[in-house]
């Protein structure tokens, strides 16, 4: 072989050796690309996990919440009249007090005076304790007003203008601004 081919050849040996270099190389680079998407993918993946778990632990919260609530507004429901049922005891006890004032061996016009003053300080209580609940009297010195009023007759009256209230036949009661029951009045023309 001539000194031409052996250079060329050589050369040729060098290529194919620097060819074989920058595939090493790029299949190393390669496959450091590939372990770094996997490490991340095991990053993301890790991730995930967390995430599902703090979501799983968060839905729980949130339903152990909503039965807590469901529960504490069904007490609630249950047990809100418990305030004002105390309240009424009271007065209870004074009509209690008011009958066995009757049972004694008394004057009849003091039997009736007691009787009298016992219902009228048990009347007055009772009013206090439905007044403390929001519970009052709709008041009958008011123009008409058909909202809390019941007109069961209209009546020609001299002593007070058309659509005042003549006479009171049944009162009526609100709670805060709505009626619970309305007053029955006769109502002047």
């Amino acid at each position: 072989m001539s000194k031409e081919e052996t250079q060329d050849e050589n050369l040729v040996n060098e290529e194919q050796i620097i060819e074989n270099e920058e595939i090493v190389a790029d299949e190393a680079e390669a496959e450091a690309e590939a372990e770094a998407v996997e490490n991340e993918f095991e990053l993301l993946e890790a991730e995930l996990i967390a995430l599902k778990d703090k979501y799983a632990r968060v839905h729980a919260d949130f339903d152990n919440i909503k039965k807590r609530l469901e529960r504490e507004k069904y007490t609630a429901v249950e047990y809100a009249n418990e305030k004002f049922a105390k309240d009424m005891i009271p007065v209870l006890d004074a009509l209690d007090g008011a009958m066995k004032s009757i049972e004694g061996d008394a004057d009849k016009a003091e039997l009736f005076d007691k009787l009298k003053e016992g219902i009228e300080l048990t009347h007055k209580s009772f009013l206090t304790q439905l007044d403390k609940h929001g519970v009052t009297l709709v008041n009958h010195d008011e123009p008409f007003d058909p909202n809390i009023h019941n007109a069961i007759q209209a009546v020609d009256s001299e002593d007070v203008e058309s659509g005042q209230i003549v006479q009171t036949f049944q009162t009526g009661y609100k709670y805060k601004s709505r009626p619970l029951r309305e007053a029955m009045v006769i109502v002047a023309n």
